[in-house]
């Protein structure tokens, strides 16, 4: 089943393609590779879900933040090749946790964004991975995540 129609039968609907809040692009494609910029958790509403993960902020909801990142994600990459149908497999993810000193759980948080890569792409949304842990995150944003696609030619 193709990624675009994957998406319809769970349902999903993708976000807009958020605006860079500082001197960069949402992507870029060289050749079949397509990186995307690093996205945070954004509210329907405006704004960003925030907070310290482990202090301020439980594994489940970051885990719903990492998740909403994927969608965003995915947004973007609709917008870079014009359909995800394009996408050949997911390369790499950096995720990155906004979390409280001694936190040891980002793998269970990032899984939110790999977990919905597997659902929409199965097998070929398995990826390498790391999931780290940071002492702040801009606007105080409980994720970030980053990610490299390969392209189908």
């Amino acid at each position: 089943m193709s990624a675009e129609a994957k998406l319809r039968e769970l349902g999903i609907v993708l976000p807009q393609v958020p605006s860079p809040v500082a001197n960069y692009v949402p992507f870029r494609l060289h050749g079949n590779t397509l990186y995307l910029s690093g996205q945070g958790p954004r509210l329907p509403g405006g704004g960003f879900s925030t907070g310290v993960v482990g202090r301020d902020v439980d594994v489940a909801k970051a885990y719903q933040d990492a998740r909403s990142v994927g969608l965003g994600l995915l947004a973007a990459t609709r917008s870079a090749l014009g359909s995800l149908d394009r996408v050949d497999f997911i390369v790499k993810l950096l995720g990155m946790v906004n979390g409280a000193p001694g936190f040891a759980q980002q793998p269970q948080v990032i899984n939110g964004c790999s977990d919905l890569f597997v659902e929409v792409f199965g097998d070929a949304g398995r990826h390498a991975r790391s999931a780290v842990g940071m002492g702040s995150l801009p606007n105080n944003i409980t994720v970030e995540i980053e990610v490299i696609m390969a392209v189908k030619a």
